[in-house]
């Protein structure tokens, strides 16, 4: 029998349609929708069509969409001010950066001038160490309000939607990247799974996947996962996006791995369509709280330890 498909596009379709109807409410109660900000460096080909995608999702739920864009000979230094000067825009409630960067700009340092508060891709180090430190959902949560990485938030979410139990279940992570596989891992570990993270230096990987009741790859390596390698009745996600003989794959051999799995997610049209929404997600959460404490003092809770009766409603509300 053929696994159950895991059908982004449906799902992101219907969170969209919820965020629609919160942005709704919050224009009425506010006088004014939320606004994502897009920073991008440069016009890589990639990066550019991601962005567009971008906009027209936040055209879909009615979020404002305001491009920054510079040439590809930006100094890290102006990169840096335009940050600041987002975070600084009351009007701003979330900032996504775009990446690569130019070659010549450090990355890390304009991702840590950005206020985590308005980090709606959970790139920050303070929202990436929140994850990390975070309790288990079910238990008194220890950590201040923080982003989660919008694919892997996703690709959670998918799993939710379809009554895919995570509780108890051995998962495996092939791929370790900042974004996705490393934050992944910290999710299904908040919802108790057992997480075991691998990479191509695995050896040899088949011998961790095949022990995976559910299995996710990040690697961007072409049909990496074959159906040899994956547990019978397991649950894949595929996080990867490669093109082949002409084709956008992704990193499962789909056609194959879907006759041994129990549910898995196409390329095209499984984890993609998630992240844009997650974004929308995210965004609304932070105008939310922008809105309920104040953008100056959101920054403020943002940063700094938060007393412990401020706690749990900030966190769940971030971490999912």
């Amino acid at each position: 029998m053929s696994a159950r498909i895991l059908d982004g596009r449906q799902v992101s379709k219907m969170i969209l349609n919820e965020i629609a109807q919160e942005v709704e409410s919050y224009q009425d109660e506010y006088g004014a929708p939320p606004t994502l900000a897009l920073v991008r460096a440069g016009d890589d080909p990639a990066s550019v069509s991601y962005g567009g995608m971008i906009e027209r999702t936040c055209n879909k739920v009615g979020i404002t969409f305001v491009a920054h864009t510079r040439s590809a000979d930006v100094t890290e230094e102006e990169m840096v001010r335009l940050i600041r000067n987002l975070n600084g825009d009351d009007t701003v409630n979330g900032v996504i950066i775009q990446q690569p960067l130019p070659e010549s700009i450090r990355s890390e340092v304009v991702i840590e001038a950005l206020d985590p508060g308005k980090d709606i891709d959970g790139a920050h180090p303070l929202n990436a160490g929140r994850l990390a430190r975070a309790a288990f959902v079910d238990q008194p949560q220890n950590v201040g309000p923080y982003f989660v990485p919008a694919t892997p938030l996703g690709g959670l979410e998918l799993l939710k939607r379809y009554n895919i139990t995570v509780d108890g279940q051995r998962a495996v992570i092939v791929g370790a990247s900042n974004l996705i596989g490393k934050p992944l891992s910290l999710l299904l570990t908040r919802h108790w799974a057992t997480v075991t993270v691998c990479d191509l230096h695995t050896k040899p990987l088949s011998a961790m996947t095949e022990e995976a009741d559910i299995l996710a790859s990040v690697t961007g390596v072409a049909h990496l996962i074959t159906a040899g390698m994956v547990k019978e009745g397991a649950t894949v996600l595929d996080f990867g996006f490669a093109e082949m003989d002409g084709e956008w794959v992704g990193d499962v051999d789909f056609e194959n791995v879907k006759e041994i799995a129990s549910a898995i997610t196409p390329v095209p049209g499984g984890t993609g369509p998630m992240t844009n929404a997650m974004l929308m997600r995210n965004t609304m959460t932070a105008a939310e709280r922008q809105a309920r404490l104040g953008v100056r003092e959101a920054s403020r809770v943002s940063r700094v330890p938060v007393s412990p009766a401020r706690l749990g409603k900030e966190a769940s509300q971030a971490s999912s």
